[in-house]
């Protein structure tokens, strides 16, 4: 199990790209910026109408904000070549003086990226061009020498890189080939379906993440884990936080900032993203998820590490 020993830890929301929320989902990001938060997060289902595309949404909200950076969680690959979402993200990085992380996905829904007219392809070659596609993002990053690059799926000829950094990555990894890309070249993971610290899939899935990292000589601390994590915020304190199943369902200010003190100390947690559920207003729950539980987990936190 990867530790986050510098407790560095990230808080984010996320907020729906669904084109009727555009005036609630603005007010959101904007409450988060004016809080605090480090991220916002949109999901990217380009074949749905009635979604905004992912990353005209993420460059909109960045314009009107100040300090939180933006991602797309995660980036639908098959239907973003690499070098297309390569320049997406330096320029949106070099327009908000780095204020993006690049989510990437393998790819998921084949039937919904067949019907937009991009090729289907089997689970060995999403991973196999999921893992080109990081050598090709960074390869047109960070300035020098134009690029020639010739891979199984990408193809450069004396392509001439961004002046800017790549952003950091973070990955929606599940299968177990998808997972070791992510040791070998990640810098966070979003562990899927919601799974959290205390969820089989995570306690199943962190350690070929550290294997695999560990094998091509990265310290497996390197690859921070960023929780996707829905759940209730209660007015008063919940009798359970868990369900039959040990799933988190949510709980009190108190309650949440307890939990995730404890995620972070105790599992090495790197970071959450909140999504509101529950009969509590959405933008009163990010309100008090922006304002309450995140500074209160950082203050736990601050006072937990030694000077």
């Amino acid at each position: 199990m990867a530790e986050n020993t510098e407790n560095t830890v990230r808080f984010g929301i996320g907020v729906s790209n669904a084109v009727q929320d555009i005036a609630q989902t603005g007010e959101i990001v904007a409450g988060a910026d004016r809080a605090g938060l480090d991220h916002f997060s949109v999901s990217d289902h380009p074949y749905l109408g009635r979604m905004l595309d992912a990353y005209s949404l993420v460059g909109v909200l960045l314009g009107r904000t100040q300090r939180i950076s933006g991602m797309v969680n995660v980036s639908n690959l098959p239907t973003r070549p690499a070098p297309m979402l390569a320049r997406a993200v330096t320029s949106l990085s070099a327009l908000t003086g780095g204020r993006v992380v690049l989510g990437l996905g393998a790819g998921g829904s084949w039937d919904d990226i067949a019907r937009l007219g991009f090729a289907r392809l089997s689970g060995g070659e999403a991973v196999r061009a999921f893992e080109e596609a990081f050598a090709v993002i960074r390869s047109l990053t960070g300035g020098g020498d134009p690029v020639t690059f010739d891979g199984e799926f990408y193809h450069l000829d004396r392509v001439e890189p961004a002046a800017v950094a790549a952003p950091p990555i973070w990955t929606g990894s599940v299968g177990a080939k998808s997972l070791a890309v992510t040791g070998r070249q990640a810098d966070g993971w979003i562990p899927g379906h919601a799974a959290d610290w205390l969820s089989v899939r995570y306690r199943e899935s962190r350690p070929i993440i550290d294997e695999a990292a560990r094998a091509v000589g990265r310290d497996p601390h390197a690859v921070a884990t960023i929780y996707n994590l829905p759940g209730r915020i209660s007015a008063t304190p919940l009798a359970s936080t868990r369900d039959q199943d040990g799933r988190w369902l949510g709980g009190s200010v108190a309650q949440w900032v307890a939990e995730l003190t404890g995620a972070v100390l105790e599992h090495g947690a790197g970071g959450f993203t909140y999504f509101p559920v529950g009969d509590v207003p959405v933008e009163h729950a990010s309100a008090l998820w922006a304002e309450e539980i995140a500074p209160g987990v950082r203050e736990a936190l601050a006072k937990a590490t030694p000077a």
